[in-house]
């Protein structure tokens, strides 16, 4: 059994599949409280579901593309063979995690975004480097900006384990903090080569609604 926050049809608002249609499991508990967490709700509310009953809801969306999110969905150990089984039923499966936990047993056929944690975040010490080097060039590796330290020490990790190198790079704003002009302005400057994204789903539904 898995501890499920909720399950839903939306649009990606992130990564290189931002803007297709896509179901979102979200899984209860997490073992980081960034100062910045935008999910809160998801730390304890939640129900219990079976592998099937998940995967039976998923296909009720007809919809390929699967993001396994959180909280930490790496805190359940069941979440493995939620993802084998929706790789194995075909499902495009992505999986993203806080990068605190090892993506060693994640399934390969999984797209894995890593969300290193920033200063500003107050989690930065959490950050398992170590995850670098289990790192596909389908996967990719985001930064939540919400200061110039935050991008200056982005930066840093990213030219320390040459990290365009491996795969995609999201440098993200935090939601309504920096304007989005000024980190773009510093990413131009340094001729970074990162995507620059923003959360559409905050700009096509309320910031603060669920399910979405």
């Amino acid at each position: 059994m898995l501890k499920v926050n909720e399950i839903f049809y939306s649009i990606q608002g992130e990564s290189t599949k931002a803007g297709l249609p896509c179901v979102f499991v979200r899984l209860t508990y997490c073992n980081l409280r960034c100062t910045y967490c935008d999910t809160e709700y998801a730390f304890y509310e939640g129900e219990d579901f079976s592998v099937d009953e998940i995967i039976g809801k998923v296909k009720s969306f007809h919809c390929n593309l699967v993001e396994i999110t959180g909280g930490e969905p790496l805190l359940q150990p069941e979440v493995f063979d939620l993802m084998n089984r929706l790789c194995d039923e075909e499902f495009e499966v992505m999986l993203e995690t806080g990068g605190s936990l090892s993506v060693e047993k994640v399934d390969k056929r999984v797209k894995t975004i890593l969300d290193f944690k920033t200063p500003s975040s107050g989690m930065a010490k959490k950050n398992l480097f170590s995850n670098i080097e289990l790192l596909k060039p389908s996967d990719e590796v985001k930064f939540v900006i919400g200061s110039r330290e935050d991008y200056e020490w982005a930066k840093e990790i990213l030219l320390e384990y040459k990290l365009p190198e491996k795969c995609s790079i999201l440098f993200s704003p935090i939601f309504d903090s920096l304007p989005a002009s000024e980190i773009a302005e510093w990413i131009l400057h340094d001729k970074l080569p990162v995507r620059f994204q923003l959360q559409l789903h905050k700009f096509i539904w309320h910031p603060e609604q669920k399910g979405v």
